[in-house]
């Protein structure tokens, strides 16, 4: 049996748990492709999701341990299942796992063809393995979800973050006058995002700063998405992703409340990987670790700020 590096969870837990060791490398069945991972990267609090750890998103079912992680994935098809014709063998290809199933924290990842999208061409395999999750999250926000149309003024509630990057680049890509919310030390780092007023959401309350929004993208949830229903116009539309929001609360103020679970898109990928290749969305990485160091990665992700995602090295 042919054997890769790969980290693995063998228990229901969170960093801790997480082990670089030898493990089965798997094979393509049909209608799969075999990818050899070049770069993942990690998704907040998906060690704490039932579907990380069984065969079903609701959670029911037999556990799947052990499990790897690290659903966001770039790398090279290396091989391909009966009836797959495209992607072909040696195609860079990137894209988003489904949670029920194993992570690209490895040396390979067999999963359907049918969820891979050709890698954007001017990035990196880490900087591409940053987009999948995070920008699908934020193209479903605001095409999907909110139906955003040019002109409209979006407010992003935590612009800063990993997903909230993207939702500031693509909502001011799609033509959309952007505000968002950040810490001070984040201000000009959104600005250069695309937002043409960020909030200091420490030291400033956005609603004295905004009004007659369009579309909330709640990233933060708790207060600040309550609160966030007060700014919007008769009409618009809060996308939470953080927490589902209180409907309730939306009919009184006469607005439509979302809350959605990113799914994969491989279509939406390939928009995305196009916006990357016009220069119109840019990844944003925070840190690149080793594949050795995955548990280090989770680490970190319980500890506070970042800009962007922490990605993991696999392999040149």
């Amino acid at each position: 049996m042919s054997t890769m590096h790969a980290v693995r969870a063998h228990a229901r837990g969170g960093p801790e748990q997480l082990v670089y060791e030898q493990a089965p490398r798997p094979e393509p069945g049909p209608g799969e492709v075999l990818v050899a991972v070049k770069a993942a990267s990690m998704t907040p609090d998906e060690l704490t999701w039932p579907e990380t750890w069984t065969y079903t998103a609701d959670g029911t079912g037999p556990e799947r341990t052990p499990v790897i992680p690290s659903h966001e994935f770039s790398g090279v098809v290396a091989a391909t299942g009966e009836g797959v014709r495209s992607p072909a063998e040696g195609e860079a290809v990137y894209g988003l796992i489904p949670f029920v199933h194993d992570g690209a924290a490895a040396e390979y990842v067999a999963l359907p063809a049918a969820l891979v999208a050709a890698k954007p061409s001017t990035v990196d395999h880490e900087h591409a393995a940053a987009i999948p999750l995070a920008a699908l999250s934020a193209w479903q926000a605001l095409v999907v979800h909110a139906g955003l149309q040019p002109g409209q003024h979006v407010l992003v509630q935590g612009g800063a973050g990993g997903v909230g990057s993207y939702v500031v680049q693509l909502a001011a890509g799609l033509g959309a006058r952007v505000s968002a919310t950040a810490s001070a030390a984040d201000l000009d780092f959104v600005r250069g995002l695309g937002a043409e007023q960020v909030i200091d959401y420490a030291n400033q309350r956005f609603e004295d700063h905004v009004r007659d929004v369009d579309v909330v993208v709640d990233l933060v949830g708790g207060a600040t998405q309550t609160r966030s229903f007060a700014v919007l116009k008769p009409g618009g539309v809060l996308v939470a992703i953080a927490a589902p929001p209180d409907q309730q609360e939306a009919a009184r103020h006469g607005v439509r409340a979302v809350f959605f679970i990113v799914e994969p898109d491989p279509q939406a990928l390939r928009a995305i990987a196009g916006l990357v290749d016009d220069g119109r969305v840019r990844p944003v990485v925070d840190r690149v670790l080793p594949l050795a160091e995955t548990r280090a990665g989770y680490e970190a992700l319980e500890k506070g700020k970042r800009r962007g995602k922490i990605v993991i090295h696999v392999a040149d």
